[in-house]
């Protein structure tokens, strides 16, 4: 079982910065995959950004076009957290960013229901 509470949403003009942080409880952090996925008002859940692992020993970072050389997503297992840096924002990033945990494959990693675990959500307002 793992709990995920998201932190750092807030409001920001374009072209600024925000980091958001997932904060994990539970045991085994360090095997789970972690990703942020996002969802604006009618519109589905997307993919932004996952840390996957593979053979136990490398962790994979893919992005979403849309935010890709904008974010980074980064890991602390000693501190069980995620964080997603993004800079450059645009307005449309806005909306709920969500951190999941799961044990997708790379492959898979992007498709929402291949993770177990998720947090509340944080808002992320980009103004123009």
């Amino acid at each position: 079982q793992v709990q995920l509470v998201e932190s750092g949403g807030g409001l920001v003009q374009a072209g600024g910065s925000l980091r958001l942080s997932c904060a994990a409880s539970g045991r085994s952090f360090s095997t789970y995959g972690m990703g942020w996925f996002r969802q604006a008002p009618g519109k589905e859940r997307e993919f932004v950004a996952t840390l996957t692992w593979s053979d136990g020993s490398t962790y994979y970072a893919d992005y979403a076009e849309s935010v890709k050389g904008r974010f980074t997503i980064s890991r602390d297992n000693a501190k069980k957290k995620v964080d997603l840096q993004m800079n450059s924002l645009k307005p449309e990033d806005t909306a709920v960013y969500y951190c999941a945990a799961g044990t997708p494959s790379r492959s898979i990693a992007t498709i929402p229901s291949e993770y177990d675990y998720w947090g509340q959500g944080t808002q992320v307002t980009v103004s123009s």
